[in-house]
Order: C-alpha cells, then structure tokens, then sequence
C-alpha cells in the first residue's frame, strides 16, 4: 500500500533468514501488589516499567513492547508517552506498542506520537495495530461496538495513506474526509514500521498480506505448531498482493528462572489469578495446574521454565513456523517486580544466546 516518500527508505523490517530470530519483550504494565497485598499505584507500575525497559536494553535484546489497555489491572493507556519517556532511557532497542488499539484512536494522531517517539528515540519506533481483544475503549471514548469492524477497516485504510507521508486523499464514514493535507512530523529516514497484530483468524491475515504489513500473531493458547497454515497463508497472500515478504512474529506469555520448578512455582498463583478473573469476564471455565502444565510442555504456548527449556522453546517455534521474531510477555498478573527484572536479564544474558547456538546449524551452507 504505502510507497515512501522520495528520498526515504523502506522499514527496517525485512525477514531475517533461516537459522536467526530476534527476540523482544511485551507487557501491558501489569498492576502489581506491595508487601501488604494490595495494588500498586498505576504510577508506581509505570516507574518499574521504565526499569524494565532500560534492562531489556542494557541485555541486549531487539524489542520492548507496551501495550494499550483502559482497566484497572493494567497500568499503561498511553503507549507512546511511555515510550518517549523509555527513548530517552535506552540507547539500542525497538520502541513499540503491543498493541495500538487503531478503532478507537485517530490514525492520524497515532502516526503523529509514534514519528515523534521516532525522532527521539534515533528511529527506534514501531507500532503494532489491532482491534483490541478488549473492549473498554469503545464506550469511553464514546464509540459504538455495532461499528467495531468498520472502525478497523476504514481507520487502517487512512493510517496507511498516512504513513506514506504524501498529501492525504480520503473518504469514509466514520470522520470527516481529507482533501490533500499533510501529517506532521515526518520520520527522517524510513516509513513507520507498522505492525499488524492478528489473534488467527484468516481474514485478518489476509488483510494484513494487502497492505503488505509484518505480521505478529498472538498465540496464548494451544500449540504454536498449529499457527503453520496461517503463517504459510500471509506468505502466498504476501506473494499475491506483490509485496515484498515482511518479518513473521509471534507473541506468547511466559517467565524464566534459574530451574523449570522455580519458574513454574514463581508463575503459577499469578496466571492462575489472571486467567480466572479475565475467563469470568468472557465466559470461561476455570482454570487449573493441570491446564498450566500443559500450556508449559514442549509443544504448549506459555514460555516457562529454565533459560534452557525456553531457548529450546523458541527453537522449535522457529523451525515449526519459521517465523523472524518471537516476543516473550513477560509481564503476567501480580508477578513480582523482581522476578520481571531476573526473567528479562536471563531472556537476554543466557536464552538469547543459547537459542543463537541451537539455531546456527540450520543455517544452510554457502
């Protein structure tokens, strides 16, 4: 869809071959308990976040994530202030959202805080895109869920004519048409790289593959395995719309100790609690350690267990699906601050590497 402006590059976001992935991080600032149990002031959430993200950067990892939610169990609703705050903390990493919540917010406004986290950050900005799997921000910014999919669909449509940083030319119904005006400020060497976050539906890949975006697929439950035919599906829609083939991601929950048990026992109560009290918004059964367990074996979709068995996770996941990029979130209900920070530094001192060793014999041979 969206051709750069002359003089600019394409987005950094080209795939990274057999035999390599990148490795980020995402958390939507989980709100926290203090030693006496109760919750943490958002802004107390916020403040270690910002902790996190200068670790992950110091660790050395591609990618930190935040992303947007407007309840009372998640502390960040404002991604790109976060991460403008987090550019001037960090000197290497991936800024991003994980993800925007595009239906209800401006695409032009969205195009405008994350160019200008860009220009802060020395082009590091990323946004991922998505409809939300919550649904809060429709009645507080006073939007109606009977438009929930045409919402979507006609805000992309104008982000994407947005992005390409030319005179905008756009018609729909949910806002007022524009004319030929401009966006401002530009990025200063690339288009905004621009995700598009998809839960496994084919038409959302599908849509992803014409406007010629990187995908990122959430896989909270299930096999990772079973994502293969959506993944080859992006690509033959990739091919057919004729776009170059973009970067591949998944996203899944996880946490990393020194032992499998530890990383379990440290993990559970808190996915427990998050599990129960998210399934009872939507209707689920309750969940149990039998569940939990499953969800951490070889083939399951939570990233538990020692820096090992996670590296050999990731490892898998690459050759299953060749994807370019898998994000680990790490933040998971009430878990502890410093278990965030101990996870984060074992993901980028100890996994990352070892996941670098098992993959480096699949690349093949010149």
């Amino acid at each position: 869809m969206a051709e750069p402006a002359p003089g600019q590059t394409t987005a950094p976001t080209a795939p990274v071959g057999p035999g390599k992935i990148l490795l980020g991080l995402n958390t939507f600032g989980d709100v926290g308990v203090d030693g006496e149990g109760q919750p943490k002031p958002h802004a107390v959430v916020l403040r270690e976040l910002l902790d996190q993200a200068v670790l992950a950067d110091a660790v050395g990892l591609h990618a930190f994530g935040v992303g947007e939610h407007h309840r009372r169990d998640f502390a960040v609703s404002a991604p790109e202030v976060f991460l403008a705050a987090a550019a001037a903390r960090t000197a290497r990493i991936r800024l991003g959202s994980a993800v925007t919540v595009l239906s209800s917010d401006d695409p032009i406004r969205v195009f405008q805080r994350f160019s200008t986290v860009d220009a802060l950050s020395g082009g590091r900005a990323e946004v991922m895109l998505g409809r939300g799997s919550f649904i809060e921000s429709f009645p507080l910014f006073g939007l109606d869920l009977a438009d929930y999919e045409v919402l979507f669909e006609e805000k992309l449509e104008l982000f994407d004519r947005v992005r390409a940083q030319k005179p905008v030319h756009w018609e729909g119904r949910t806002r007022p048409a524009l004319a030929g005006l401009s966006v401002y400020p530009p990025l200063e060497h690339h288009l905004l790289p621009a995700w598009i976050g998809v839960g496994g539906t084919p038409e959302s890949v599908l849509r992803c593959a014409e406007y010629g975006y990187p995908i990122i697929f959430a896989i909270i439950g299930g096999q990772p395995r079973a994502f293969a035919p959506l993944v080859d599906l992006y690509r033959e829609g990739m091919a057919k719309y004729g776009h170059p083939l973009q970067q591949i991601a998944t996203h899944s929950p996880g946490h990393i100790a020194e032992t499998d048990e530890a990383a379990r026992e440290e993990l559970f109560p808190h996915w427990l609690d998050q599990r129960n009290r998210i399934g009872a918004e939507r209707g689920w059964g309750p969940g149990n350690r039998r569940e939990f367990d499953a969800m951490c074996g070889p083939e399951g979709a939570l990233y538990v267990g020692s820096p090992e068995t996670v590296a050999q996770k990731i490892a898998l996941l690459k050759r299953n699906l060749g994807v370019d990029r898998f994000d680990l979130k790490y933040g998971n209900g009430t878990l502890p601050h410093e278990s965030m920070m101990r996870c984060i530094e074992l993901f980028g001192t100890v996994v990352a590497p070892r996941v670098a060793e098992l993959l480096s014999g699949d690349t093949p041979a010149d």
